[in-house]
């Protein structure tokens, strides 16, 4: 639209590589309604690094940390999808070590939304994905969340209303009603007492997919 955002993206390369040979990629969001890749992934990158994986991690936008521009560009369940996805076009555009074959996305939370996402939208980019306790239907999730959290679905610069005055807008941002484009192997987990993704949504998500 002539109108690009700019964000930043980590990236984590293990060492000792031999230059001359291609690695498969990890493509790795991180979780939050508005949150940034953290200290928190540490031992999950650590590993990744043991098996050699390369892995990128965009700050996409909505992402904390950067001021309240970048904050107010939320678009959950919509263009930050996007971003990410841009986040690996760049890695196999701009890195010989990369191999485009081979390229995956790991996300927990809204992590997870954001892997079911772009599994659905670029099934010919991602060879498979992981989605770990993965936010799924956000009509379900507006019903047992607190006030305060439905209202920052309902701030003017995020989806800027309520569930109840467009249900359709949050069923087109919930991944569980569109599992009909899953074309990807994909490994799913959940368990019965997350404090955060009740696990009825990840059920639909199940049940919608069998």
């Amino acid at each position: 639209a002539g109108n690009p955002i700019k964000f930043w993206s980590y990236i984590f390369i293990p060492k000792n590589i031999d230059p001359s040979k291609k690695y498969p990629l990890v493509v790795f969001p991180h979780g939050g309604v508005h949150s940034n890749f953290g200290t928190y992934y540490t031992h999950i990158i650590r590993e990744l690094m043991a098996q050699q994986y390369i892995v990128v991690a965009a700050e996409y936008r909505g992402s904390t940390g950067y001021g309240g521009a970048h904050y107010r560009k939320i678009d959950y369940g919509g263009l930050e999808v996007e971003d990410v996805d841009a986040s690996r076009a760049f890695m196999v555009e701009n890195y010989d070590i990369v191999d485009k074959n081979r390229v995956g996305l790991i996300g927990w939370s809204h992590g997870g939304l954001i892997t079911l996402f772009n599994l659905y939208d670029h099934p010919d980019k991602y060879k498979v994905g992981y989605a770990g306790v993965p936010v799924s239907d956000l009509i379900a999730r507006m019903g047992y969340k607190t006030q305060s959290y439905r209202d920052l679905y309902s701030a003017n610069y995020h989806i800027g209303k309520t569930a109840y005055a467009d249900v359709e807008e949050y069923r087109k941002r919930s991944p569980a009603w569109h599992t009909s484009k899953l074309q990807t192997p994909l490994l799913i987990h959940t368990n019965t007492n997350d404090a955060d993704v009740n696990v009825l949504e990840v059920e639909h998500l199940i049940k919608s997919l069998k």
